[in-house]
């Protein structure tokens, strides 16, 4: 005989609530009507029982990708990554941006609970890890991040703590003692825009001496990035003519990204100074354009495609766990990519610059 048919009354009767009632929750109708917790009993219930609707059977499980932005060529690339090994494996994929807007991830993390999704790989540490550790619970869920984040899920983790200590090594063996660290939005919602800072300041104050880092950021609402295509490159360019006219003692200026450094390099140029002569500039991800004669930036590999392909493998493992019911909801795996300086044009020694009148 063949399995038998799971139904609305099945899945009714295991959470205590009507046939009804679970149709409306299923097809996320007047959610608003119902509990987060009845919510989301109904839909582990539906996973759990092996429930399909009658969309389902014509349709392939997808897996959601969240992703803040795609306007910067970083996440461009980990997105590429993750397509082609996806590809490879014969996955589908529904990719969502979120422009760091807390609502917007909290309406994607609501939509994945939905039967027909079968994982979800967030490009990025959620910025609500507990909404992310919830539907973990029930469904595979695995993030791009920080080797220190405290997410509580499996993650392909990239050092930016050692990253920006990279970069802060290498401008003190070039001999620049007065740096600036400039950076879009630092807070905890950004926890790797933080470590790289971190890496960065503690080698200067190991250092010590006459050693100084300065730090120049701006707050930059999700309506914004989401509406001004140029933000990181704007940013860099604004913080870099501020740290020129509020501390021209600072000889070398570190971006938090490669993107916001064109700003910086950009900048520098309008202001009639020469790069690495007056200024060095050091970004981070060595997206591809770093590598263009015109901007030959110094930066820091990540490896971006790789940790792209290396979620898509995790993710996919955990689906397939899940499904033979050997996954352990204890267990946190974590896969790190180590971090490389890529020295180019953009630094140099310190040299004597005119002081500006």
């Amino acid at each position: 005989m063949g399995k038998k048919k799971v139904t609305l009354k099945d899945i009714g009767d295991a959470a205590g609530i009507s046939s009804a009632s679970v149709s409306m929750i299923l097809a996320k109708k007047s959610l608003s009507r119902f509990s987060p917790d009845t919510v989301d009993s109904v839909f582990a219930l539906a996973r759990e029982l092996g429930y399909e609707r009658r969309s389902d059977k014509y349709s392939k499980k997808m897996l959601i990708i969240i992703c803040p932005s795609v306007i910067n060529p970083y996440f461009a690339t980990l997105i590429q990554g993750m397509e082609q090994e996806a590809t490879h494996r014969g996955i589908d994929t529904m990719l969502f941006t979120t422009y760091w807007d807390t609502e917007r991830e909290r309406k994607v993390c609501e939509f994945a609970r939905d039967p027909m999704i079968a994982g979800v790989v967030f490009a990025m540490i959620p910025q609500q890890p507990e909404m992310a550790r919830k539907l973990n619970e029930t469904l595979p869920v695995v993030a791009v991040g920080d080797k220190q984040n405290e997410s509580g899920l499996d993650t392909v983790d990239v050092n930016n703590y050692n990253a920006g200590s990279l970069v802060g090594k290498h401008l003190l063996d070039l001999g620049h003692r007065k740096v600036a660290y400039v950076s879009t939005s630092l807070n905890s919602e950004h926890s790797a825009r933080v470590r790289r800072y971190e890496g960065l300041k503690a080698e200067f104050k190991r250092a010590g001496g006459s050693c100084r880092l300065s730090l120049y950021t701006a707050d930059i609402p999700s309506s914004t990035e989401l509406n001004t295509v140029d933000i990181e490159h704007r940013t860099g360019y604004e913080l870099a003519q501020k740290c020129m006219r509020e501390t021209p003692e600072v000889t070398a200026i570190v971006a938090i990204n490669d993107m916001v450094g064109y700003g910086v390099i950009d900048a520098i140029g309008d202001a009639g100074f020469r790069i690495p002569e007056d200024y060095s500039v050091c970004g981070f991800d060595n997206i591809y354009p770093s590598s263009f004669y015109g901007v030959s930036l110094t930066t820091v590999e990540h490896s971006i495609i790789q940790v792209g392909k290396s979620a898509i493998r995790l993710i996919s493992d955990k689906i397939a766990k899940k499904s033979s019911m050997v996954a352990d909801p204890d267990a946190v795996t974590r896969v790190e990519y180590r971090c490389k300086l890529i020295a180019r044009n953009s630094t140099g020694a310190p040299g004597y610059r005119e002081p500006s009148l």
